[in-house]
Parts: C-alpha cells; structure tokens; sequence
C-alpha cells in the first residue's frame, strides 16, 4: 500500500481525542495507546472502518480481533459470559486480559472483527486515553497492535509512526505503553477456561492449548470455512453454484467494486452463500496487492480441501 495520507501525532489531550473519535466514526482507525501496546483501533460495527484496519496494517490474513469496550457491562452486551468468565473480567478488568465468549447475535459487531466465527474477542483496557476514547467515540473497539502486519509492535508514537507512517490520519500520543507486551488470552467457550496466549496476567485453572481454530489473535490454525466446496477466480457460476461477484464480474451475491469494500462484505457474503439453495460456492477473481492479497489469502484457505 502506497502512501496516502498525512499522518499526524497528536498529544492525546481532549481536543485529539474528540478528533480520534470523529475519524472512528467517520470509519477510519487511528493510532492509541493502551497499557499493553498500541492498538490501530476502528468502529467494531463498522465493517468498512474495520477493512481499513487491515488495509493499513497490510494484515496477510484475517485473524479475528480483540474488541475493547468500557466495562463489563458493555462487553455483556456482546458476548455470553458463565460464572467462570464474570469471575475473571471482575477480578481482572480493567486490565490487561482478554476473554474469548460466545458472540451475542444480537451483538451488532461487523463478522469482519470475529473472521465470521461465533466467538468473540472482548478487552476492558485500563489506559486512559484508550478509556476516554472508548468514551468519547461510544462504540466499541477493535484495535489490533498498531503495526504494519510482521513488524515489531509498538510500544510508542513514535514506533506506530515509522510503521504506519501515510498509512493512518492520526496517532494519539500517549507516552510509553506501561506493559510492552500483548494482552493475555483466555477462551470461556465451555468445557473450562483454555488459555490461547500468555500475556501480563495468570490465569490459574486455565489449560493451556486450543481446540484446533482459530479463536484470536496469533494462532495460526485453520480458519471459518463454508460446509459448501468453494471455487476460485470463477467468472461466471457453473451448475448448482452460487456466484459471489467482484468487480466487473458480476454474481448473485457481491464483495463489491474495491478491495476496502470486499474485506466489509467477504465473511457476510461467505455466510449468505452458504446458506443459500445451491450446493456449491464460486468467488469472482479478486486482483491486487495488500487487501487484496489478504482477501485472497482468506479464500484460499476457506477453499482448502477438509480433513
């Protein structure tokens, strides 16, 4: 991705942070700190300022993202917690913990944040300025590390600057993260706590191993695929096969004109087609860089044959 935009560092006062919101609201990420590191944070029910995340970042693939709300009350309006789980965020929030739960249907995040699953990534950060953006703006926030995918994370303004430097509107600056390190990550899914990523905080109990997917950020198992076979830089839709168009290629179903736009639409149109009459799946040919190779990556890896 070239460079675009002026990127400006703002001392994270309260006119920046009211101009960070506007931005987030407008659908683009900015640049905030937490007391992990910083996080490239977007609207999390906007699917087009959650693409963004990833067209800045350069991100290879879709990962889901960790989801930061105000508190626990927030984060139960998007998630189910049992007793195990309330225990935890009470005990750990605001903090560097995040928990996995079932995703809420009626939680209004974008299926861009979640990678289409039914679990979701939620954090009550205790960094100030990350508390009254998440405030100010009144939405929740995903909010991967503030980097270009494969880079170090940041720990500064400076850092996420020289990463992302034209990539972004607006970095908060907000001194030096207090931890350094990436949050812990605890599933609450059923069946026990399970612990995905060791981070700042200990989670006695928690068995350490996942269950074969991809629940979080850094694990690197198989992603959501349809229960459908899935056919790539198709043109046109063969017997029995839905056709999910791009750009001049046009189908039942569509990602859109531009890779910004298929990113918002690609796991809703995965799951629409799915559930759809036709026994089969085909997607239009996605071409370009960046997004778009993320894009490709995604179906590459949801067309792959099932064990």
């Amino acid at each position: 991705m070239g460079s675009s935009l002026e990127t400006k560092v703002s001392r994270a006062d309260d006119a920046s942070i009211l101009e960070a919101a506007r931005l987030i609201l407008d659908g683009q990420p900015v640049a905030v700190p937490t007391e992990t590191v910083y996080g490239l944070a977007a609207d999390a029910t906007n699917a087009q300022g959650v693409a963004r995340i990833y067209e800045a970042k350069g991100r290879p693939s879709f990962n889901p993202l960790i989801v930061h709300v105000p508190d626990l009350a927030a984060a139960e309006r998007l998630a189910e917690f049992d007793d195990e789980a309330r225990a935890l965020a009470e005990r750990h929030w605001p903090g560097p913990l995040t928990l996995v739960l079932p995703r809420r249907a009626d939680s209004g995040i974008a299926d861009l944040v979640t990678a289409g699953l039914p679990s979701i990534a939620i954090r009550v950060p205790a960094h100030p300025v990350m508390r009254q953006l998440l405030e100010t703006a009144a939405r929740p926030l995903a909010a991967p590390s503030a980097n270009a995918s494969g880079r170090i994370s940041p720990t500064s303004a400076a850092h996420v600057l020289k990463s992302l430097d034209g990539r972004i509107a607006l970095i908060l600056d907000g001194g030096h993260s207090e931890r350094g390190i990436e949050s812990t990550i605890v599933a609450a899914t059923g069946n026990g706590l399970r612990l995905l990523r060791r981070g700042p905080i200990d989670v006695p109990g928690a068995i350490e191993g996942d269950d074969g997917k991809i629940e979080a950020p850094g694990q690197l198992a198989s992603h959501y695929a349809p229960s459908k076979p899935l056919r790539l830089d198709a043109t046109e839709a063969r017997e029995d096969e839905i056709l999910i168009g791009y750009g001049e290629v046009e189908g039942e179903l569509s990602l859109g004109k531009d890779p910004v736009t298929a990113a918002a639409r690609l796991f809703a149109a995965l799951h629409e087609a799915d559930a759809a009459p036709q026994s089969r799946i085909a997607v239009a040919p996605v071409p370009g860089n960046a997004l778009a190779a993320a894009i490709r990556d995604r179906l590459r890896r949801a067309a792959a044959p099932r064990s």
